[in-house]
């Protein structure tokens, strides 16, 4: 697994040209399947000590019934540090968004339960107070993830739209993004993915994902890239002011993100 984690992977150009147009790509067969399995199993179970949501699912709104969400986990189960610091997907990221180098924003684990909802339209860099768009989510399913499970969906070319991008996860940025998309430029682009498979998505691009609709958990690993040189920049909202004292402690607005929980991963 270790040998597997830090090879590198081969991307051709189709493949970099299509994130730099679409602002996602999905790459099949990048860890092996072993190595998931592996994986699976730690993070399940530190899904299960450390997740904090006990609700019943028809207790819960509609960010909570999308999925169970831990982050950092590399801070809380040594365990998982190797795919979290993965010297191969760090790589991907690197070259998908033509940066020489980048550090560690965040990762997070999001579990959608069997019967769990739809997780709305959205665009991740809403939440992060990040002075360029050199950034990107690696979303690493732990199992074969059909379309009855809830892969993640793309509207491919979405990440230069500039409107509707200070809308958190809601109902609302639901109806609002499916307009505004629907008016502009409906690009939906959803594919199954079998297990090894990883996509890789801009922090701007407007996603979302399914319900669940098996029996099963669908377990997801997200490692969010950033350039090594990004600058933290003013937050707008208060969901970056909390992101900055979460993922950035200590980094002045205007200053290299650094921080300790920042590491250069390639």
């Amino acid at each position: 697994m270790e040998t597997d984690l830090s090879s590198p992977y081969h991307l051709d150009a189709g493949a970099i040209e299509s994130y730099r147009k679409d602002g996602f790509v999905l790459l099949e067969h990048v860890v092996e399947a072993q190595t998931i399995d592996h994986y699976r199993g730690l993070i399940s179970d530190a899904v299960v000590d450390l997740n904090t949501m006990h609700l019943p699912l028809e207790q819960r709104n509609t960010y909570d019934r999308a999925f169970l969400q831990v982050t950092n986990l590399w801070t809380k189960r040594e365990n998982v540090c190797p795919l979290v610091f993965s010297r191969k997907l760090a790589g991907i990221a690197a070259e998908l968004m033509g940066v020489k180098s980048v550090r560690l924003y965040h990762d997070q684990a999001l579990f959608k339960e069997p019967g769990g909802g739809h997780t709305p339209w959205h665009a991740d860099q809403y939440y992060w107070p990040l002075a360029s768009d050199h950034c990107v989510t690696a979303w690493i399913p732990l199992q074969d993830t059909p379309l009855e499970m809830g892969p993640v969906e793309f509207n491919a070319g979405s990440h230069r739209i500039e409107d509707a991008r200070d809308l958190s996860i809601s109902d609302e940025s639901d109806d609002a993004i499916t307009s505004l998309l629907s008016s502009r430029m409906h690009n939906q682009r959803v594919d199954p993915f079998s297990k090894g498979d990883v996509s890789f998505h801009a922090g701007w691009l407007f996603h979302r994902a399914g319900p669940n609709r098996t029996d099963t958990t669908r377990g997801v690993m997200c490692v969010i890239y950033m350039d090594a040189d990004i600058r933290l920049s003013k937050p707008v909202n208060e969901n970056q002011e909390l992101d900055r004292r979460a993922w950035c402690p200590g980094v002045d607005v205007g200053s290299k993100i650094d921080s300790p929980l920042n590491p250069v991963l390639f």
